[in-house]
């Protein structure tokens, strides 16, 4: 790649930017559309996807402009994060014209219908059956852990089309329109107060047969890319939800964009970030333990987890080479000890008051933190299986006894 510009140079580049198009006026949805025109929204897509096709040390220099010029970021959500590279790379160019954009400048809020109550660390165990009727195939099946499914206009659906082929071979991956008669959508109120997760059913929901992504029975190949992207976004601390959510659904694009500057997003505490590092150095301080060994060693030890995270995203990103394919799989497992450790560091200095709720300004965002804390060892695959496939798939070691990966799933015992 040629010609590119200098991490300084985007800097400036954006500096432009926001001074021409940015004010405290402008609504939400306004601001990403110029986002998504500048390329600024997912500035590593190719070109002809929307992006500018930037390695990610250019997409960082403009993400950092835009934090530290205090202006809202691009549509946060799984539209941006999954859904986006995944139909980058695998999709027909007409379903990247069809879909992109309104990803990219937040119109279309979607979600990620994976996950089965009976299928969570064993997904490719999924039941979900589309039956084709025509030119379209009908969904009946369950879906749990469904983050923001009430927000989204559409969905990464994985159903199973063929249940006589072996279990990994007779999946689909389709993108499913998530208002319609068939889906319902059930909220699941987590111990934070929020309810960010779902239970969604579907009983009779159609999708087009256009709307398959990659191969008919060839999903799982596609389910594997998204996977891999999450557990990348969620190890390696990329933001995946702001406080303005994309799509019509939640009512956010005609709001000011100013109005959700530094607002909390629908999931705080995912991943360990530079402003729980300075709020960390704000508490020690507050609390008179700047001397204390103790604490000092717990908030050295948040600041060395970020350092390194950041340092397993530039490997991964940046040194194609040494790259093993388990980089994904390493930060996903590694950020969950990263959370825990900056929990514990918090409510070290909170004492008491980290056992409390809803505070304001630092203290409420660990004691958010800290309810929310177990989950990142628990969703986009549990820490347990990632292990699992990282001992398997990255060092060799022999597979867990079972039956032959020939056998077709009709006749494998279900979970």
């Amino acid at each position: 790649m040629t010609d590119l510009p200098t991490s300084d140079q985007v800097r400036s580049e954006v500096d432009a930017f926001i001074d021409a198009h940015w004010s405290d006026v402008i609504t939400t949805g306004e601001w990403w559309v110029r986002l998504a025109e500048a390329g600024y929204a997912s500035p590593t897509l190719p070109v002809e996807a929307g992006g500018r096709g930037w390695p990610h040390d250019l997409a960082a220099a403009v993400a950092s402009a835009l934090s530290r010029r205090e202006v809202l970021g691009p549509p946060g959500g799984l539209g941006l994060l999954l859904a986006a590279p995944t139909i980058a790379h695998h999709a027909t160019r007409e379903q990247v014209a069809e879909y992109l954009p309104p990803i990219l400048d937040g119109t279309a809020g979607w979600c990620q219908l994976f996950s089965e109550p009976q299928a969570g660390s064993d997904l490719a165990g999924l039941q979900t059956r589309a039956v084709r009727d025509g030119d379209e195939w009908v969904i009946t099946g369950q879906k749990v852990w469904t983050s923001t499914a009430q927000t989204a206009d559409l969905a990464m659906l994985l159903a199973r089309t063929d249940p006589d082929a072996p279990k990994h071979q007779g999946i689909t991956y389709f993108v499913i329109e998530m208002d319609q008669p068939g889906i319902e959508i059930r909220p699941l109120r987590e111990m934070t107060g929020r309810a960010v997760f779902n239970e969604v059913f579907l009983d009779g929901a159609r999708v087009s047969h256009a709307n398959i992504l990659g191969n008919l029975h060839g999903g799982w190949a596609i389910a594997n890319a998204t996977l891999a992207f999450e557990r990348a976004g969620a190890g390696h601390g990329g933001a995946t939800f702001s406080a303005a959510l994309p799509g019509s659904k939640a009512g956010h694009l005609a709001e000011p964009a100013v109005s959700f500057v530094g607002a909390k997003g629908p999931i705080n505490g995912a991943a360990v970030g530079r402003r729980h590092l300075q709020m960390l150095a704000e508490l020690i301080s507050e609390h008179g333990r700047s001397d204390d060994l103790v604490a000092r060693q717990a908030v050295a030890r948040v600041s060395m987890d970020y350092q390194l995270q950041r340092m397993m995203g530039w490997k991964a990103k940046m040194l194609p080479a040494a790259r093993t394919g388990m980089e994904g799989n390493l930060a996903k497992v590694f950020n969950s000890s990263a959370v825990a450790n900056a929990r514990d560091a918090a409510n070290l200095l909170l004492g008491p008051e980290g056992q409390l709720s809803e505070s304001d300004g630092t203290a409420g965002v660990f004691q958010e933190m800290t309810l929310f804390s177990p989950a990142p060892p628990i969703y986009a695959g549990s820490d347990q299986i990632q292990r699992n496939v990282i001992g398997e798939r990255g060092l060799g070691l022999p597979r867990e006894p079972g039956p032959s990966s020939s056998t077709p799933f009709s006749e494998l015992p279900k979970n």
